[in-house]
């Protein structure tokens, strides 16, 4: 090597450190990547307030890590979906998701115990089952088909039913009501049970099939109603309260195994407090839904749940979901809602 390139090379080496100080590119140092990165993904918008609060949570715990933990949020189905996610997950080709209760109900079926029809009247009933032992009861279900979770549920809301043909009133205005449900047995049950006739069919369906009376009704959270333009083919909003769901926020067990407890800690009190933030925030949306579609013209209505408990425990849906969920479920249910079956 000559002294002139020699020279040269010690000056570069000798400059290097300066470039990053003036603004130039710099080498980052390997030390200030995080030690450990988990990859949330979704099925909601990045606006849904699930989305903004887990993103408050992941910078909380950048924050109180000092780095050293980093969470990344893939939104809108990005990474596939729910059936995709939920594999994934498990597998560890990704960290955390959100399922409903009826999605992880595919691998642990006691799961949706919350979604029984009618079994809650209000959200008080709600948190009061899923923070305390019916939800430990589904947290321990989901662990043994291998999924960890937080401890806090987030909530998606009642569903309502909307209908053109007049306003549900009791459980007498469901015969033979022509109502779209999801692809769901405990929905179909429910309503057969409350003698409608229920059709499962995809949601970008819905609107066609409301319009040109494939059915005459339909039911869906708030949100929902507001964000597909319902109202422009439904007349009446009947606020049923009839099924309850929620998100769990699951984590693949070996990764959350591999995070130092204080990682743990830092993430767990992270996403509960912020599942608690979301379920506020959901409430004040169903309270600006219910005005702002009385504006579009929908007519509401609060009906009274027991004459539809009633209906369903004469046609024998209560027992038979009794029994396949099984008496410890059923009955943490119960000690909160009141006798079902």
């Amino acid at each position: 090597m000559t002294n002139q390139v020699r020279r040269t090379l010690l000056r570069a080496a000798a400059a290097a450190p300066m470039a990053g100080a003036f603004g130039f590119p710099a080498i980052v140092r390997a030390a200030s990547a995080p030690e450990f990165v988990f990859k949330y993904g979704n099925n909601l918008p990045l606006t849904h307030p699930l989305n903004i609060r887990a993103q408050e949570a992941a910078n909380q715990v950048k924050d109180a890590s000092k780095g050293r933990m980093e969470i990344r949020i893939f939104p809108n189905n990005q990474l596939g979906g729910d059936t995709d996610m939920l594999a994934q997950v498990r597998s560890g080709g990704i960290e955390m998701f959100t399922p409903s209760s009826l999605v992880v109900s595919t691998l642990a079926p006691a799961v949706a115990i919350n979604a029984v029809g009618f079994a809650f009247s209000d959200y008080d009933q709600v948190w009061k089952a899923m923070d305390g032992s019916l939800g430990t009861f589904a947290r321990d279900a989901m662990r043994k088909a291998g999924l960890e979770s937080f401890e806090k549920m987030w909530d998606n809301g009642f569903r309502q039913t909307t209908t053109s043909s007049g306003p549900i009133a009791n459980a007498q205005s469901m015969k033979g009501l022509k109502i779209r449900v999801p692809v769901s047995p405990l929905s179909i049950d429910m309503f057969k049970g409350l003698g409608a006739a229920p059709t499962s069919l995809q949601f970008s369906e819905v609107y066609s099939s409301l319009q040109t009376h494939i059915v005459d009704a339909q039911e869906n959270p708030l949100p929902i109603v507001q964000v597909a333009k319902l109202y422009e083919v439904q007349k009446y909003c009947s606020l049923t309260n009839h099924i309850w769901d929620g998100y769990w926020f699951v984590l693949n067990p070996r990764a959350w195994q591999r995070l130092p407890k204080d990682l743990q800690g830092i993430a767990s009190d992270a996403f509960n407090q912020a599942a608690v933030k979301q379920r506020e925030d959901v409430a004040k949306l169903n309270g600006a839904a219910v005005a702002d579609l009385k504006s579009k013209g929908l007519a509401i209505n609060q009906p009274a749940p027991d004459t539809f408990r009633t209906a369903l425990r004469q046609a024998g849906f209560y027992a038979q979901w009794k029994g396949r969920f099984g008496n410890q479920a059923w009955d943490l249910l119960e000690q909160t809602v009141g006798k079902l079956a």
